[in-house]
């Protein structure tokens, strides 16, 4: 696993080991970023199950100046914070052991919105549209920004989530992306 593009290209990131997180492939990786970047000029990301942190640092690689990292396994966060230190982004992240609904809950007080928010959850614990709820009523996405959902490929989402509209779906094998905006 590594960066794939912008600032910190070709930098190898750690892996959180075991069975219990599933890394975005760098093909997936890629696709991802190439529909909603491939660059950006500025705003915050959240990565609501971090893992390596793989997706967040990618974005901050291709020039988002900040970016927020949840993820309740202990050994994740240690490894996120680890990949940051390794990229130099330590100044520019946050990150927080917690689950997604507590770790939204405490956004929410923060009155932040952020630009990207990606959930890759594990696939067998998946609450991924009752989290798009509680952004779009919580007003957590900034105008114009993009969720970016990653789930088993079996799993059909809504079309529409409060005011959120999946506006593309992509799968890749067994897994499947959806990008509300």
């Amino acid at each position: 696993m590594r960066v794939i593009s912008g600032e910190k290209k070709g930098q190898p990131l750690k892996a959180v080991p075991g069975t219990t997180t599933r890394p975005t492939t760098d093909k997936v990786k890629e696709s991802i970023f190439n529909i909603i970047g491939p660059y950006f000029d500025g705003g915050w990301v959240l990565d609501l199950y971090g893992g390596s942190g793989n997706l967040g640092i990618e974005a901050l690689s291709r020039g988002v100046e900040k970016a927020i990292f949840v993820d309740q396994n202990r050994k994740a966060v240690e490894i996120i914070k680890d990949n940051l230190k390794v990229c130099s982004y330590t100044d520019r992240a946050e990150v927080y052991r917690n689950d997604a609904k507590r770790a939204l809950k405490a956004l929410i007080k923060r009155e932040v919105s952020f630009t990207y928010i990606f959930l890759d959850p594990p696939y067998a614990e998946q609450k991924i549209e009752a989290e798009i709820g509680i952004i779009h009523d919580f007003n957590l996405l900034a105008s114009g920004g993009t969720i970016v959902a990653e789930h088993d490929s079996t799993i059909e989402l809504a079309e529409h989530i409060g005011s959120f509209s999946c506006k593309r779906r992509e799968v890749y094998g067994d897994t499947a992306i959806s990008f509300y905006e």
